[in-house]
């Protein structure tokens, strides 16, 4: 498998550019944890609310219960209380609901931060990197040998620019055809050039 080309400028752009993209991942993932962590302290309000809320309720449900003890009118003047009591739990509940809310939060945000540039890796830079590996081994598995090189010379012809091509000669085609051992070599240096390979090793 090959990872990297063999000429210089090629190799170098493609390792700059898989650093490029490594720091990118990185860096998205940074930003990622850190809209996680900002918005969990949305959540503090919350937690406080419903620690207050559940502090008072049970205040008032302990005082409630002592005032319920006095006879007579025991029951009378727990009321109040009974009810200022269900009134701090729904403030508990709407704190813990809040919390809640914040949470779903914190995962769905960052999730939404890294959809895009992981988006871009996936489906640009990692396809376009995973076709130069497969056709830079099949053509280095095939360079050595003529029938390879016919191959290669082909696929010049086939994909290459007419402007290049013609620098070749105005009967680059005619000579491939026949079999012109230069011409075929010519052909087969572009296509090899383009994939940022060596014409034989070294």
């Amino acid at each position: 498998m090959k990872l990297y080309a063999d000429r210089v400028p090629t190799a170098v752009r493609q390792l700059i550019t898989d650093l490029l993209v490594v720091l990118w991942v990185y860096l998205s993932i940074r930003v990622a944890l850190w809209i996680h962590d900002v918005v969990l302290k949305l959540a503090v309000p919350g937690q406080k609310l419903e620690s207050a809320g559940s502090g008072i309720a049970d205040n008032l449900a302990e005082a409630g219960s002592k005032v319920g003890r006095v006879p007579v009118v025991g029951d009378d003047l727990t009321k109040p209380f009974t009810g200022a009591a269900d009134a701090a739990r729904s403030l508990a509940d709407a704190g813990h609901q809040q919390q809640e809310w914040v949470d779903q939060l914190a995962l769905i945000l960052p999730l939404m931060a890294l959809a895009v540039p992981l988006a871009l890796v996936l489906f640009l830079w990692l396809p376009l990197r995973l076709r130069w590996i497969r056709r830079a081994s099949v053509a280095l598995a095939v360079r050595d040998e003529p029938a390879g090189r016919d191959l290669l010379a082909l696929r010049a012809l086939a994909s290459r620019p007419l402007s290049e091509l013609a620098k070749l000669g105005p009967d680059i085609a005619q000579s491939w055809r026949a079999g012109d051992a230069a011409a075929v070599d010519a052909l087969a240096e572009l296509e090899l050039k383009r994939l940022g390979l060596r014409r034989s090793r070294v």
